[in-house]
């Protein structure tokens, strides 16, 4: 009976045994951990580009409104020149203005056609009428029409907007950037 008994035992000792199998366990364990590290580096750089997108988005955004109402507003202060009030084309209807465009005019017709999304109190509007090739009247006074009138037919309106971008995510830049725009047109009319 003891011969029976010990090729039995042998065969038990040719088992791997308990503590193998566990070492082996570990060592899977132990991998399966790194998987998480890495899947959170990966998620990191991933929600940082993703959240990159999104803010350059919306700067993109701004910057294209931005542009366009610099055009609308010089075109506005171009048909609403110093001469706007002498016919019955400037009588208010419309979006046309009651008499010459001036500075503060220019500034709430920005201000009201800015779109939603963008800070309207992050708005800095400048005007600037100019002489450039334009006839003498711009610059020095006319004799019999007095002057000098910068907004008048032939003069150039030059409309400049700047606006202070915040990022959502403060990765690129915590104070922020500065956007402008300009557009200049012949006053006509």
């Amino acid at each position: 009976m003891r011969t029976r008994s010990k090729s039995r035992l042998r065969t038990l000792s040719a088992r791997p045994s308990a503590g193998r199998r566990a070492a082996g366990f570990r060592k899977r364990k132990a991998e399966a951990g790194s998987g998480l590290v890495e899947y959170a580096f990966i998620l990191i750089v991933f929600l940082t580009m993703v959240f990159g997108i999104i803010d350059f988005s919306r700067a993109l955004y701004t910057y294209h409104h931005l542009s366009n109402v610099a055009r609308e507003a010089t075109r506005w202060a171009a048909v609403n020149g110093a001469t706007c009030g002498a016919d019955t084309s400037c009588n208010g209807v419309n979006g046309m203005n009651t008499g010459p465009a001036s500075q503060s005019d220019v500034q709430d017709y920005v201000t009201n056609h800015t779109p939603s999304g963008i800070d309207t109190t992050q708005l800095t509007t400048t005007v600037t009428w100019a002489q450039g090739n334009g006839p003498t009247i711009c610059s020095a006074s006319v004799t019999g029409v007095g002057g000098p009138y910068p907004n008048y037919p032939g003069c150039t309106v030059k409309v400049e907007i700047s606006y202070v971008f915040t990022f959502v995510t403060p990765l690129v830049s915590s104070s922020g950037m500065t956007l402008s725009s300009a557009s200049e047109m012949v006053i006509a009319h």
